[in-house]
């Protein structure tokens, strides 16, 4: 495990215009919070969700396809926006970035999954955000199931981190569905053994993505292996990646 080491990974709902093209104001936001976990001596991996609704945009369709290689050709289009907008917005922070596109077979080959992470480690130290996604063109799994929730507790493993940080449109988990339940409340700290976990995670996505509270969970599950405390938080909360970074408790912490 390297010390200060986090995997950031950032929804749909946070990064697009309610999944119409990229919301650049919200993405020079999380920059901007990024650039300051870095001058707290964090480094930084950053999982980014998006491609799919800029590609969209680009396109100029109004609904997502189903067809899995109409939502390949759509990530593939908006990659390059996403891409562009995170270089854009991070040089005008003075840091590096480095595009690296994954798939689940590049992470379950023991050769590849050791170049991977020696790469990070290199970008890592010269002081570059690796901006991690999926590889949509050739991956299927992920853009019908998992949200990218599993490739950041993947990458976690990968690059040893402390932290991986989850952030979505919810507060964090909650002891019943806050959507259904007014009365829900936020678990603020909870132990990966605790079979409370499992139980309370809803298992319904938003419309945008596709992985709900449950595949939060469960990533938090595979990061735990490497020692990787997970926190999921609202990434509506200002200032949360700073706030987090200062130590501050928002969201639910699952402490391996």
């Amino acid at each position: 495990m390297k010390n200060n080491r986090w995997v950031v990974k950032i929804g749909s709902a946070l990064l697009t215009n309610d999944g119409k093209g990229l919301d650049k104001v919200a993405i020079a936001s999380w920059v901007a919070q990024i650039a300051d976990l870095k001058k707290q001596g964090i480094d930084v991996v950053l999982v980014s969700s998006g491609a799919i609704a800029e590609g969209m945009k680009r396109l100029g369709w109004h609904s997502r396809p189903k067809e899995i290689h109409q939502l390949q050709a759509a990530a593939a289009v908006g990659q390059m926006g996403l891409i562009e907008t995170y270089e854009t917005l991070f040089a005008k922070q003075n840091i590096k970035t480095a595009q690296v596109l994954l798939t689940h077979d590049n992470l379950a080959s023991s050769k590849q999954s050791q170049n991977i992470s020696a790469t990070l480690d290199a970008l890592l130290e010269l002081g570059a955000v690796p901006i991690v996604n999926e590889n949509d063109t050739v991956a299927t799994e992920e853009i019908k199931f998992g949200d990218n929730d599993t490739l950041a507790a993947l990458v976690a493993n990968l690059v040893g981190a402390t932290q991986l940080v989850i952030l979505t449109d919810q507060g964090g988990v909650y002891d019943a569905d806050p959507r259904q339940n007014p009365d829900a409340e936020l678990i603020k700290e909870i132990s990966i053994t605790d079979e409370k976990l499992e139980k309370v995670a809803s298992r319904t996505g938003g419309s945008l993505g596709s992985g709900g509270m449950y595949t939060k969970v469960l990533a938090a599950k595979t990061a735990a292996k490497t020692n990787t405390n997970t926190i999921i938080a609202s990434g509506k909360e200002a200032g949360v990646l700073s706030r987090l970074g200062k130590g501050e408790a928002i969201g639910t912490l699952i402490h391996h």
